[in-house]
This record gives structure tokens, sequence and C-alpha cells, in this order.
């Protein structure tokens, strides 16, 4: 079959949802209610084992499919390569770090100056807060990985198309 790893992604995706289900099916289907009479004398009112044992099976097929798709995903991640020699993988990591960079930026851009009056009953003053970073510094530091972050986005997306075969 052929996909990329845009598709592969949506298949395992859709692969887990459908193990979210099938979970409460087979929790569902894992016992069977009977009705037992005093004397001993047993009736099965709701028998649920051949469903169980079905669902379980499916179970077990889907995670193995699950577990090579993403074996594939991994592989193909640590394969493709961006311009600049970096495996998708290594993007990927770094792209992470670099949200959480682009964040702090962020709320440091948002600090101003303060200034407040102060007043006790026998004196009065101005009580200032200055922040202590050099903002035009920190939009330009906050421009570079924005940048860095959509070139990265970019070079995996296109990396993402790319197709590839993989066993059905």
């Amino acid at each position: 079959m052929k996909t990329n790893i845009a598709g592969l992604m949506s298949m395992i995706k859709d692969y887990e949802e459908k193990l979210i289900l099938l979970g409460n099916e087979i929790d569902l289907h894992a016992t069977n209610k009977v009705a037992q009479e005093l004397s001993g004398k047993e009736n099965i009112l709701e028998d649920y084992k051949d469903d169980f044992n079905k669902e379980l099976t499916l179970y077990e097929e889907i995670i193995k499919r699950i577990t090579y798709l993403k074996k594939v995903l991994y592989e193909k991640n640590n394969e493709f390569k961006l311009s600049d020699g970096r495996s998708i993988q290594e993007a990927l990591v770094c792209n992470a770090n670099l949200h959480k960079l682009k964040s702090v930026y962020d709320n440091l851009l948002t600090k101003k100056n303060s200034k407040v009056r102060i007043t006790e009953v026998n004196n009065s003053y101005f009580e200032a807060c200055e922040v202590n970073f050099d903002v035009l510094d920190i939009k330009e530091k906050q421009k570079k990985v924005e940048d860095e972050i959509y070139y990265i986005d970019f070079e995996v997306s296109k990396l993402n198309s790319i197709e590839f075969t993989i066993d059905e």
C-alpha cells in the first residue's frame, strides 16, 4: 500500500480510536449474566463469550498493526532529512523546544514598566517596576525563533508528503 507520513499518522490515529471503542466493547462483553436458582440450576441470560473472543482477537490484531505502523513512522522520521541535514525526528524535537522558547519570549514581551504611588501615614513615595531586559533584543530573538519554527514546519510538511510503500 502506498502512503506518506501524513497518511500514516492518520491511519495510526484511526486505529487508536478503534481501540478505544473496542476496549469498551471488550469490557462490556467480559462477563455473562446467569440466573442461578436455589436448586443450583443455571440459566444463561446473556452469553457474550463469542463476542468477547472475536473482539479480543481483533484488539490484539489492531495492536500489532499499530505497532508496525508506528515502527514505520519512526523509521521514516529518522530516514527523511530536511535540507539542512536534520532528520524529521530531530526537527520535531527542536521545534517543540523552539515553541517553549517562543512562549517565554511572548511572555516577556507582555511585561511593562509601571509606577505606583504608595502613601503611608508619614511618608509617600513611588514604587517603580522596570523591565530589566532589552525589549528590542527580545523581539529580535522572538522573530528568529518564529522564522525557525516556520522553516521547520514547512520542511517537515514537504517531507510528510513523500510516498512510500507499507505492508497491508
